[in-house]
């Protein structure tokens, strides 16, 4: 059994618990905490009512590491807590699940890493989309050699979340200040996570550069003018500023030769995308279509091609019985309910029996690093015109001897 303490119950960390957590038989909900006594309370309901005993309720998360002692602590709190909660956490002889998210500094990493390293406890850097259907799939099929040598890369936080920030202060949600004050890649990792992963990132591969820039920052504020208008602008919303750019495009360079080109698109109007593609020298993968172009199995020309275009979406279904996992392959109703159409379960339950049994997790304290850092290096480059920055070796210069991982990563 492994005993849980969880900081943070706003959205991410209720739904977590009630969909993931609880569907656990092997987990123990010892300790609850926010800095809200309403969510305490929340989160005490949600495990009672599901019955299970109640766990002990906390303001703060360091009283409850010291009086609960969990064997793992797991982070939902706002972006500029995670750090800080890990850190005692690990000091504390706690193993830590973060959920992802940007950073304030460098230096913050730098301590993530070095207390990670002198404690040698465990964190888990709960990237979920590692876990996603057609992340997996095209990341095997990239294993196997069907798209080739890989050269590039792409991705994006493609979702509105107009409404999320404009009412962040009527709902406690973090993002609010986090756009009023800064502009940058605030959100790489559901996206980077999984290119990481295809191109071996910090094992065998690593990202040198980082460039990034913003479009101006409108969507905001016209989507307040038009709340205003409809008598629906909150106070705390009126005559704010957001500094945060509208589109933010970042390219990363990395040792191997690749590229990767990432996009923040969150305050415009828009559907749901992460646009993961990849592009090979013998074909390519696009995650919005679902689609699978081979040179060797599509030999048409390029307008033949793209006169029968629809013909070719969704056919990444047709090398699922080859090369989709078997995670994927054998996902149950229960899993596929369990957040995020299942990535959630997948993600939590791996760090779960690493815990468990004392294992390396699969998304370590040097991807976090890596990928969190993206965010404050963008912003550097952001004010700097789009600047190269220099992306650190969190590994010490391990990198290139850390072995490739699994294509799951469990």
């Amino acid at each position: 059994m492994v005993r849980l303490g969880l900081a943070g119950l706003g959205c991410r960390g209720q739904g977590i618990l009630k969909q993931v957590l609880l569907a656990m038989d092997d987990v123990e909900i010892s300790a609850v905490c926010d800095i809200y006594e309403d969510r305490v309370q929340a989160g005490i309901q949600i495990v009672t009512d599901a019955g299970r005993p109640a766990p002990l309720g906390f303001t703060d998360y360091r009283v409850m590491i010291d009086t609960a002692k969990p064997d793992a602590v797991l982070i939902f709190t706002g972006w500029e807590f995670h750090t800080e909660i890990a850190i005692y956490a690990m000091e504390h002889g706690a193993a830590v699940g973060s959920e992802v998210g940007s950073v304030n500094s460098m230096e913050e990493l730098h301590r993530l890493v070095e207390t990670k390293e002198r404690t040698g406890m465990q964190y888990m850097f709960m990237e979920n989309c590692c876990y996603g259907k057609e992340e997996l799939l095209a990341t095997s099929m990239a294993r196997a050699g069907l798209f080739g040598t890989i050269v590039h890369m792409q991705g994006s936080y493609a979702h509105d979340l107009r409404e999320e920030i404009l009412y962040g202060i009527e709902n406690r949600h973090y993002r609010f200040k986090n756009y009023q004050n800064r502009c940058l890649e605030n959100y790489p990792t559901h996206e980077l996570g999984p290119i990481s992963r295809l191109l071996g990132i910090n094992r065998g591969n690593r990202i040198v550069s980082v460039v990034s820039v913003a479009s101006r920052a409108e969507g905001l504020k016209a989507y307040a003018e038009k709340q205003d208008k409809a008598g629906k602008l909150p106070e705390s919303a009126r005559n704010v500023h957001f500094k945060q750019g509208d589109i933010v495009t970042t390219i990363l360079t990395c040792a191997g030769g690749e590229t990767i080109t990432l996009r923040l698109d969150t305050t415009l109007p828009r559907f749901y995308a992460r646009d993961f593609t990849v592009r090979g020298t013998k074909g390519l993968y696009e995650q919005n279509t679902n689609t699978v172009f081979l040179e060797d199995v599509h030999p048409e020309s390029f307008w033949e091609t793209a006169k029968s275009y629809e013909a070719f979406l969704n056919n990444a279904k047709d090398y699922e019985d080859q090369y989709l996992p078997e995670i994927w392959k054998q996902v149950t109703p229960e899993v596929l309910a369990a957040g995020h159409g299942g990535m959630d379960y997948f993600c939590y339950r791996a760090f779960i029996d690493a815990v468990r049994d004392g294992t390396d997790v699969p998304i370590d304290v040097y991807d976090g690093a890596t990928w969190m850092a993206v965010s404050v290096l963008s912003e550097i480059s952001i004010a700097q015109g789009g600047a190269p920055q220099a992306m650190p070796d969190f590994t010490g210069g391990r990198w290139f001897l850390r072995p490739l991982e699994d294509v799951v990563p469990c």
